[in-house]
Formats: C-alpha cells, sequence, structure tokens
C-alpha cells in the first residue's frame, strides 16, 4: 500500500510558477513510478509528467520545456516545478504510483495503483 498526498496547488496569473508537491508513505514507496497527471472539467484525465525510481523522466509534449518532474527518494517526495504556466493547465492535478515505469506506456491512468486527492492549479489569463 503507498498513501499519496499532494500539495501546492493554487491560483496565477498566466506566465507564473508554481511547484506541487506529493509526500508518499508505505511499503517501498521509493522504488514506485510516480506520475502527476492532470483532469480540467469535462475532460479526461492526462498524464503529465512521470518519474521512475532511477530518475528516468518522461512528459507530455503540452509540458516539455516548461515543467520539471523531480523526486527525493530520502524525502519520500515527489515534486512538479510548472513554470511558464498558461490558462490551458488549468485543472486538478494528481499523484500517482505503480510499481514499474515503462516510457511507452507511462501516460495511461489505468496502469497506476495508488493516487492522492489532488490539488487544483488555476491559471488566469
Amino acid at each position: 500500500q503507498v498513501q499519496l498526498v499532494e500539495s501546492g496547488g493554487g491560483s496565477v496569473q498566466s506566465g507564473g510558477s508554481l511547484r506541487l508537491t506529493c509526500a508518499a508513505a508505505g511499503d517501498t514507496a521509493t522504488s514506485y513510478c510516480m506520475g502527476w497527471f492532470r483532469q480540467a472539467p469535462g475532460k479526461e484525465r492526462e498524464g503529465v509528467a512521470a518519474i521512475d525510481s532511477d530518475g528516468s523522466t518522461s512528459y507530455a509534449d503540452s509540458v516539455k520545456g516548461r515543467f520539471t518532474v523531480s523526486r527525493d527518494n530520502a524525502k519520500n517526495t515527489l515534486y512538479l516545478q510548472m513554470s511558464n504556466l498558461k490558462p490551458e493547465d488549468t485543472a486538478m492535478y494528481y499523484c500517482a504510483a505503480r510499481h514499474y515505469y515503462n516510457p511507452y506506456d507511462w501516460s495511461l491512468p489505468g496502469l497506476y495503483g495508488y493516487w492522492g486527492q489532488g490539488t487544483q492549479v488555476t491559471v488566469s489569463s
């Protein structure tokens, strides 16, 4: 079992920055692949970024160059640094965990077994 708790969401203007944090607890959480997902009203949940236990990363094309995913295994914490935010980044952001990393299917939410409760990010123009 892995428990995930997100924080750091908020409201910012277009071009601003935010850092999301996901605190993980539970059995061997540091060995899991961790991902960030988002869901806007009326839209499907989509993968934003993922990071393996060894630091390998994947990003959605829409956030490449603007978002950076990282993790601190000593603190069992996952981060998402978001810069140059745009109104279309507005969504509920979720942290998720799965047992293994695959660069070809990392963005499929159905393959993640553990989820946090989400944190809201709102970007105004």
